[in-house]
């Protein structure tokens, strides 16, 4: 029992991270709508820029106040900025739009910390005393107990402000009804700013009091925006004493869970204690959160209605797929080997990002589980080639077939979850895919498993082939023509699915849920697709990937990797299949990567910083993507021909149909911000 209470205490530091992050995020969304997953960023840049002011890093040392003052005046700056460059100008997006922003805001402050403090983990001084107190006969550090203190008096100041003062009523106000808001004479964007400077204070604060606990670096501190949002669920993103208590306790029972898995009887991997558990209780945390709280999100009353990026209605897709097909297959031959690398890189990307495609841009949800899906997928092709010796291609079928089950179960297990609630969960979901069964050697491991290339009647289409190209090193172009016929194949298949019925039944779900069940959609059925359809293509993503590496790693399937993905797919177009090709390109390790690095030397973390910013920008000024806004250009074209080619006023020529645009036709009926065709709708 001593020990037990030992470890409570102790997880009593974490804890009020993890609360002081749940706060930034309540706050946040009371006064902007908008689920900050960059919240733990902000800490994270608090904890560098207190380190970096007391140690020296700069060639200076400031004593620990100045350097203190520094810390907290450097995470407002981040919250000026990110709300008069991010959040202001997205007010009337989607909600999707603003979750895809603060995921910019995140990658973007990751990057410039990796550009700026490196790789290694540093070691804040303490802020706090060291001290210890005895409880119940146990020493326990003192600091624990100061940080819990603290953070229960900040939510209930916090909340004292919102019920006694005008800017509370201001918030309540502009959140429940802007118009109404504004009639009053209150700022909604003034009430945004406030309550985005309030939230990254609560966060650049804790960020500095909790590093010396948890050491500073660019993936731990923002990832404890995780159970923070766990913390958040249970408290509907609206109770402050909830999300605090809730973040505490979460803390508490993770170091509870860290004791019990250095007891003898808690279950073992290759004699080690069974990674990930931490992160599944925190999974399971945001399950029994939607649950009991229900699926849905506090309604706001937005000023205007919220748009999603449009989806087009694909037109000629044999002539440029062959033609790209084609550019493709001679860049294989004639590039050298490490540019042959980088395109085979990018065409896996693709596959991945087609996944987003149907997923979220054909049905509106962001799911972050698709990278993880890729991930299981190339671990069970593993398995399957190398200790049951299944042979190619049903060693790939069967990967992705598993692999698929399991993405279909969870979105069978999700289907009261949609838009940010599901990226929410969904992103839990991967952090634990990746730490609980990816890092475990008896499925996976952190060194990673072999994959034998594919051979199909004894040829050789790996990247081994025999075929070496024009400079006649590996990889093979044999291979990528493999992934190119892949790459093809699928693309078509989902740039013709927004064609068919169950495409425009998809669009209509994403539209308006209610609307579509009333015109006859199964709503149910519509989603249950669009995660198994998606599950498959994210699956074959990661065959490919085991084959094009020889190997799988758990270190290529990470959570941030899977949301830089998901910033990919926007900036290149999310709602189209040639937006999945310019994503692809763009993807890590991928052909405009390499050049960058090649050419100018501009390395990896700079392309996540590029990543991070277009990812903004492309939301704020262009929110279809690239190839929406050429696809914008191509029609603006169209249009301005077909009123060249028409007759003048007065002339006796006939007259022509009017063109409809996006390619729909007259008979189609609109449901929503979607057209239904009469004959597909259940009367």
């Amino acid at each position: 029992m001593e020990q037990i209470l030992l470890f409570a205490v102790l997880g009593l530091g974490q804890g009020a991270l993890i609360a002081g992050i749940a706060l930034g995020v309540v706050v946040t969304y009371r006064g902007s709508g908008i689920i900050n997953l960059s919240t733990g960023a902000v800490a994270m840049v608090a904890g560098y820029v207190f380190w970096s002011l007391s140690t020296g890093f700069f060639g200076f040392s400031l004593p620990t106040l100045p350097a203190f003052l520094g810390a907290l005046l450097a995470a407002l700056a981040v919250g000026l900025l990110t709300e008069f460059a991010v959040f202001k100008p997205l007010r009337t997006f989607s909600p999707l739009a603003k979750l895809a922003a603060s995921l910019g805001i995140l990658l973007t402050l990751q990057a410039t910390m990796l550009l700026v403090f490196g790789t290694q983990p540093q070691q804040a001084p303490n802020v706090l005393p060291s001290a210890t107190v005895d409880v119940l006969g146990v020493s326990t550090p003192a600091d624990r107990f100061l940080l819990t203190g603290l953070i229960i008096a900040m939510a209930l100041a916090i909340g004292a402000l919102y019920r006694w003062t005008r800017f509370g009523l201001a918030t309540r106000a502009a959140s429940e009804n802007e118009q109404a808001a504004l009639l009053a004479g209150l700022s909604p964007n003034g009430v945004s700013l406030a309550n985005t400077l309030l939230s990254t204070l609560v966060a650049g604060l804790l960020g500095v009091l909790a590093a010396p606990i948890i050491q500073i670096d660019s993936v731990t501190l923002p990832l404890q925006v995780v159970p923070a949002l766990a913390a958040a669920l249970f408290a509907g993103f609206t109770s402050l004493w909830i999300a605090c208590s809730a973040g505490i306790l979460i803390g508490v029972l993770q170091s509870l869970v860290y004791y019990f898995s250095t007891q003898s009887w808690f279950p073992t991997d290759n004699g080690n204690a069974m990674p990930g558990m931490q992160q599944l209780v925190v999974f399971g945390l945001m399950v029994i959160a939607l649950f009991v709280r229900g699926a849905g999100l506090p309604r706001r009353g937005e000023l205007v209605e919220q748009r999603l990026p449009a989806v087009p209605l694909p037109e000629r897709l044999l002539r440029p797929a062959l033609l790209t097909a084609s550019v493709a297959a001679i860049a294989l031959v004639v590039l050298p080997f490490d540019f042959r690398q980088a395109l085979t890189n990018s065409m896996i990307g693709m596959v991945i990002v087609l996944s987003f495609v149907v997923i979220t841009g054909y049905v509106g949800q962001i799911s972050v589980m698709q990278l993880a899906l890729s991930g299981t997928a190339g671990f069970v092709l593993s398995h399957l080639a190398v200790q049951l010796r299944i042979p190619f291609p049903f060693d790939a079928l069967g990967a992705t077939v598993l692999a698929t089950l399991l993405g279909v179960a969870a979105g069978v297990s999700a289907l009261r979850v949609r838009g940010v609630s599901l990226a929410v969960v969904t992103l839990a979901a991967a952090l634990t895919m990746e730490q609980a069964l990816f890092t475990n050697t008896s499925f996976g491991g952190t060194a990673g498993v072999s994959v034998p290339p594919p051979r199909l009647f004894g040829v050789n289409l790996g990247p081994s082939a025999g075929f070496r190209g024009l400079d006649g090193n590996e990889p093979s172009p044999v291979f990528g023509f493999l992934v190119l016929a892949v790459v093809v194949g699928l693309g078509l298949y989902v740039a013709n699915l927004r064609r068919t019925g169950l495409g425009r039944r998809m669009l209509a779900v994403r539209s308006n849920e209610r609307a579509a069940a009333a015109a006859g959609v199964d709503v149910r059925g519509v989603k249950i697709a669009a995660f198994a359809i998606s599950s498959f293509i994210a699956s074959a993503a990661g065959t490919l990937y085991g084959y094009n590496f020889g190997s799988v790693s758990a270190a290529r399937f990470t959570a941030l990797a899977a949301l830089g993905l998901i910033g990919f797919a926007y900036i290149g177009g999310i709602t189209m299949v040639s937006g999945a090709v310019i994503a692809g390109l763009m993807t890590t390790e991928g052909l405009v990567p390499h050049a960058l690095d090649k050419w100018f030397g501009v390395k990896g973390t700079w392309a996540l910083l590029i990543g991070g910013l277009s990812l903004i920008v492309t939301l704020i000024a262009n929110p279809d993507g690239i190839a929406g806004a050429n696809y914008r250009r191509k029609a603006a074209k169209r249009a301005a021909r077909a009123a060249a080619a028409l007759p003048p006023p007065g002339s006796s020529g006939p007259p022509g149909p009017a063109p409809l645009a996006g390619g729909t036709h007259s008979h189609e009926e609109t449901v929503g911000l979607v057209t239904l065709d009469p004959k597909e709708v259940t009367p």
